[in-house]
């Protein structure tokens, strides 16, 4: 008998202790896409398992009774499952959906770097804003992008004009001719148009924006020494969408912007306008304008064609039209006198086209095609003086992409072409031609380790004064470490050039007068090393999703190009640029934390003598708290912190603090959004005059800190489709 009771007691032990099993498909809650490499887990009894590429997951091991069971994955909310075992048998898995973090990066893909990769996969350290961040941003400045690029760590724009209002931006700490501003890849907005870029670009169409700070000269060539920005325009949905935004703001801004899209079976188009104006705004009884007197009107339509299953291309065009005159405010009202006549005027005609074409010749490998002729008018004009330009360029690019299961190529040719023609001084005019070839490798080593390797050969003409007869060779290597599932790091670098040309933040400030001619043919081009490692920890914890990233980063820049005298010539010496960037970034549930921290430490490294660099401050802090609701209710809190700079006479410009608040409500079709900047009121011309001389002829000093002072703004957003 005792050993029916034995066998009795072993069976019911070994009833306790059934080996059960949990099947699961985990997908996303709103594409219902599979999502490999998600968890589940039964923390109590440490037995976890992975998605594998199907999204399948399967917990073994599991005793009878009830358990919490955890599903997590990178980008989404957590979701928590109470279940009894043994549960029923069944052929098919249960499926569980995930929902999306809000404004999570995790399944962004890239197109900057050509092979349309996540983010989480390149070697190449890329930075990105989606959509849900755009239209946080635009609706605080909904007429340019200046605030957008401003907000970003390593990245200070710089106002160009005390009265006209515009500005250029910098990548760590190196002027704004060693970067570009892209769009879809194509350059719009370089040379003579750098200092109005900024204001003219309106966000509503925008889907991304990508930054790459550091050499990024294999896909693109000469001027991306201290990086890029490249903006994502929105394409046709399966859903329609027709969106319109107005918006007033207490410095005279009124920003009327509309986008229109939609996509039928074989074509596809989108329509964005926008006009945006602005009277004279001089706060403070102050003598010049802060912000200019502005009329600007730009369409941009775009045919998308989708012929088969093989070949899709788009058409757009780029055109708009701008009068912008600042100066002094009595001069603008109408009220000149022998004393008050000073005023700069800024009237420019933009038109450019832009082409594409793919042609996917298999699942794994495409040529792509793109093409952009750009014209550019502006007429400047101060009392006495004027200076008019018309710049025409192209860009064409064929290349071919291949992506395998360890390894991506992107190899092409492109050809630049620049023409400057300038009134009244023609010497001042030039003829600029580059035609490149381009080679990039990624290899997937395997799961923890891929690099990416990149070489890059120009030629020039005319051809600069170096021993190379215009031929400039530019290799970049990257590499990415998946140290663990949430630790990463990429390390890289590259050799970088910049061509010589008459455009340059000092110029733009002084708006182009005096300037000797730039004869290419006895100037070096400026020519670059560039380094970059950063550490990135990203990991849910309790239901909050952390990401921390640490940059490092090392520019190099021989023979800078400088303006002595009205001349320009290459410094006997170097320019170099250091530091770090620190960015945290927590989300819980509808609440997001966000903090930025940037170290520049840029010298100037001429004639045996070390100097700081003009306008760069050594530490910028970023913070900005978020409670949204999605499609709901959106509220944030922001502040800055800019700190001391050197300025061009010697002097120093002080440190200053900024913050901002912004609440928006959202319906279905109808978003109504209240905004201030500044709110602390932190403007230069509270703290000693922007000018010397007198008031008929000013000289100004450098422009470090806001001019219009606290400026709210209120706005609609009405969406019909």
């Amino acid at each position: 008998m005792k050993y029916y009771l034995l066998l009795l007691a072993v069976f019911g032990y070994h009833i306790s202790r059934a080996q059960n099993q949990y099947k699961v498909v985990i997908k996303d809650d709103k594409t219902r896409q599979v999502l490999p490499g998600a968890t589940a887990a039964i923390v109590t009894l440490n037995i976890a398992a992975v998605a594998d590429t199907a999204g399948n997951v399967v917990l073994s091991g599991i005793p009878n009774g009830k358990f919490e069971i955890k599903f997590t994955s990178v980008g989404y909310l957590q979701q928590s499952k109470i279940v009894m075992f043994p549960v029923s048998e069944t052929d098919q898995p249960l499926e569980v959906f995930l929902e999306p973090h809000s404004g999570e990066l995790a399944e962004v893909t890239i197109q900057t770097t050509r092979t349309n990769q996540n983010l989480r996969d390149i070697p190449t350290r890329v930075e990105a804003l989606p959509q849900e961040e755009l239209d946080e941003k635009g609706t605080m400045r909904p007429g340019d992008i200046k605030m957008l690029l401003g907000e970003s760590t390593g990245i200070n724009v710089q106002q160009t004009s005390a009265v006209s209002g515009t500005a250029n931006f910098r990548i760590q700490g190196l002027d704004s001719r060693y970067t570009q501003l892209l769009q879809d890849g194509m350059p719009l907005y370089q040379g003579f148009s750098g200092g109005l870029s900024l204001m003219q670009v309106s966000p509503l169409n925008l889907k991304q924006v990508e930054f790459i700070k550091g050499s990024a000269s294999t896909l693109y060539g000469g001027g991306a020494i201290a990086g890029l920005v490249n903006l994502i325009s929105k394409t046709p949905q399966e859903d329609p969408e027709f969106t319109f935004l107005l918006n007033q703001n207490t410095a005279k801004g009124l920003d009327v912007s509309n986008y229109y899209a939609q996509k039928w079976q074989h074509v596809g188009t989108t329509i964005f306008t926008t006009y945006n104006h602005s009277g004279a705004y001089a706060p403070g009884n102050t003598t010049f304008t802060a912000v200019p007197k502005t009329n600007r009107f730009g369409i941009n339509p775009k045919l998308f064609l989708y012929i088969d299953d093989k070949n899709k291309g788009w058409f757009g065009v780029n055109t708009g039209y701008e009068s912008r005159r600042g100066g002094d405010i009595q001069v603008l009202n109408g009220n000149a006198d022998a004393t008050h006549q000073y005023f700069e005027q800024n009237t420019t005609y933009r038109f450019s086209t832009q082409f594409s074409f793919t042609h996917i010749i298999d699942p794994a490998s495409q040529v792509n095609i793109k093409n952009t002729v750009g014209y550019f008018d502006r007429r400047y004009a101060e009392p006495a003086y004027s200076f008019n330009a018309r710049q025409t360029s192209s860009y064409t690019e064929v290349n071919y992409v291949y992506n395998g299961k360890k390894v991506n190529w992107v190899a092409g040719v492109d050809a630049w072409t620049d023409y400057l023609a300038v009134q009244p001084y023609q010497q001042l005019g030039y003829t600029l031609n580059t035609f490149g070839g381009f080679a990039q490798n990624t290899y997937k080593a395997n799961n923890w380790f891929s690099v990416e390797s990149g070489l890059r050969l120009d030629y020039n003409t005319p051809s600069p004064a170096d021993n190379t007869n215009g031929l400039l060779l530019l290799p970049r290597i990257n590499a990415l470490i998946k140290i663990t599932n949430q630790l990463t790091s990429r390390v890289g670098g590259g050799l970088g050039y910049k061509m010589p040309t008459i455009f340059n933040d000092q110029t733009e400030q002084q708006g182009y007068q005096y300037l000797q001619p730039l004869i290419i043919g006895q100037i070096k081009a400026e020519k670059s090393i560039g380094l970059n490692g950063d550490i990135n920890y990203h990991a849910i914890l309790d239901g909050a999703v952390v990401n921390v990233n640490q940059l490092f980063f090392y520019t190099r820049v021989n023979n800078p190009l400088v303006l002595v005298n009205n001349n320009f010539i290459n410094a006997n010496g170097y320019l170099k640029t250091q530091g770090v960037e620190t960015n945290v970034k927590v989300i819980m549930d509808e609440l997001g934390i966000y903090l930025g921290y940037t170290h520049t430490d840029t010298r100037q490294y001429f004639n045996s003598m070390v100097n700081a660099q003009t306008l760069t401050p050594k530490n910028k802090i970023s913070a900005d708290v978020t409670y949204e609701i999605e499609n709901s209710f959106r509220a944030g809190v922001e502040g800055f912190y800019t700190g001391s700079q050197l300025l061009y006479d010697g002097t120093t410009g002080r440190g200053y603090y900024t913050f901002g608040l912004l609440l928006q409500k959202m319906w279905k079709h109808f978003d109504v959004f209240i905004n201030g900047e500044n709110i602390t009121n932190q403007r230069q011309t509270r703290w000693g005059s922007i000018y010397i001389g007198p008031v008929s002829s000013p000289l100004f000093k450098d422009i470090y800190a806001p001019l219009d002072g606290a400026v709210f703004n209120l706005g609609v957003k009405i969406k019909l489709m």
